[in-house]
């Protein structure tokens, strides 16, 4: 670990020059694959051919590439065989998505990154006794790849991919067995979890909170207890990510009573590994720049655009908004990876993740990012005794005689004193931490107060359930630009009251 930290050191010191080596690396790499032929990879000897030549790629635009790999093919996108593909929960749009991972993205992105997790917590934390326990993790499933079952290729979630190719020695640190973790049956997994680890010697754990919430509360009711420290007395770490952690944090304080438990943050995805908090208490996180993964960022009002400007880490600023795109060891070449990030340091580079280019209402102008919902339903919970389990939320449209807004479905573990109150402060909030949505909200011209329902316990499970989207991957949407998530699920609320 203390090697690995200063190896970490030397990124921070040189970031470019690290950055400019990657990408050269990963051209010559490719050079013979089809796609290297087809964008010349071979004449490439800086970024400024690299941006000229090779375009940036939708999900939509790589498909064809991935489909012939799914099918057996090899050498198209990145010339190790790749046999194994990471399945996206479809958060962006309806359809799965099928990642790509190669060997070299398990090693030098994926592993390499729940090392230096590790390796950073340790470094932050040096009194830690979570090796003298397990690490509960909450996985996904995997299955045969069915477009080409004869291949021996499989695909699944990518925490499924991960834990399936972890080394021997990993299996002996964590629990349940793969056989438990690994399940698809969602809820049968979460009953079998609990009634395992609630055995075990927990010290850490590690998954989506939403997930991990459910699992707890599950560990709680089978052992008759409300202070998960009853269970588990050495819990001191959740290593969490893939959703914002903040609606979370007065749920984890309450099912886990402890001062000195530590919540530590990554930014990992079926694409890759990204980002991984480096101080404590803190929410932002240090871009890992030696993964196997170039990094170009679109500034976010032409994220849509088809040939946007692109620029390099030496050409970023703090605090603009500005959509991912990366190029990586399994062979995603400027691929738009759906997210916006922010700059919080440049020394060392720092991020936090603000949105997803396609998660988000702008059905008005008003241009409303998931980051700015996080903050304003944050003070409103602190100012009305509220605890969030989960929400959703998406535009009213302007129909004859009225006018727009927004409409929210919310799961309180605690419901708001007044949830008039609650509305009230999540507008005033969202009108003070964004001027689109502000210059909308004035004097009602365009959007009225939001429209907030306040939902029974169990309701975004239920929903997930009857979508097919339960498990560890899997997550509610949090802001649409459409109102097909929120009125799938207000109908079936309203038949449920029926």
């Amino acid at each position: 670990m203390k090697k690995r930290i200063h190896d970490i050191e030397l990124f921070l010191k040189y970031p470019h020059e690290v950055q400019r080596e990657l990408l050269k690396k990963l051209v010559t790499e490719a050079k013979h694959t089809e796609f290297g032929k087809k964008y010349g990879f071979k004449d490439i000897s800086n970024y400024e051919e690299f941006k000229n030549r090779v375009p940036v790629h939708s999900y939509e635009q790589l498909f064809p590439y991935i489909e012939r790999l799914m099918k057996g093919e090899q050498n198209i996108l990145w010339p190790s065989e790749i046999t194994w593909f990471a399945k996206s929960s479809g958060t962006t749009n309806a359809r799965s998505k099928f990642i790509p991972v190669s060997q070299e993205a398990l090693e030098d992105c994926h592993f390499k990154g729940g090392k230096d997790l590790i390796s950073l917590y340790v470094n932050s934390n040096p009194e830690t006794r979570m090796f003298t326990g397990k690490g509960l993790t909450i996985g996904g499933s995997h299955q045969i790849n069915e477009f080409s079952p004869d291949s021996n290729s499989f695909y699944g979630d990518v925490s499924a991919v991960i834990m399936k190719n972890l080394p021997i020695w990993a299996q002996f640190i964590r629990t349940p067995k793969l056989e438990v973790a690994l399940m698809d049956k969602w809820e049968e997994k979460i009953e079998k979890m609990a009634m395992i680890t609630s055995e075990e010697n927990v010290t850490n754990l590690v998954g989506v909170p939403t997930w991990t919430i459910l699992l707890i509360q599950k560990v709680l009711a089978l052992k008759g207890t409300n202070n998960i420290l009853d269970i588990w007395p050495n819990l001191e770490v959740f290593f969490h990510g893939a959703v914002s952690f903040t609606p979370y944090r007065e749920l984890f304080n309450k099912l886990i009573p402890s001062s000195g438990m530590n919540y530590w943050e990554t930014y990992n995805a079926s694409e890759g590994f990204f980002g991984i908090q480096d101080v404590a208490n803190s929410d932002d996180l240090l871009l890992m720049l030696d993964y196997g993964i170039f990094y170009e960022f679109i500034p976010y009002d032409q994220h849509d655009e088809e040939h946007p400007d692109t620029l390099t880490l030496d050409q970023v600023e703090i605090g603009k908004n500005y959509a991912l795109l990366i190029t990586t060891n399994a062979g995603l070449w400027r691929y738009k990876i759906g997210d916006t990030i922010k700059f919080t340091s440049l020394s060392p580079y720092r991020i936090k993740i603000s949105g997803r280019t396609k998660h988000f209402i702008n059905a008005f102008g008003e241009e409303l990012i998931i980051e700015n919902a996080e903050k304003a339903i944050t003070i409103a919970c602190e100012n009305t005794g509220a605890i969030i389990d989960n929400y959703t939320a998406a535009p009213i449209y302007f129909d004859e005689g009225s006018k727009g807004g927004h409409e929210w479905v919310i799961e309180f573990k605690q419901s708001p004193s007044d949830l008039d109150t609650f509305s009230q402060l999540l507008d005033e909030n969202l009108r003070k931490i964004n001027s689109d949505y502000d210059a909308k909200r004035y004097k009602d011209m365009a959007l009225v107060m939001p429209v907030v329902h306040d939902v029974p316990e169990g309701t975004f499970y239920n929903w997930m359930k009857k979508r097919g989207k339960l498990g560890g991957q899997n997550k509610v949407p949090r802001l649409s630009n459409n109102r097909e998530h929120i009125d799938s699920l207000l109908e079936m609320i309203s038949s449920t009251q029926v």
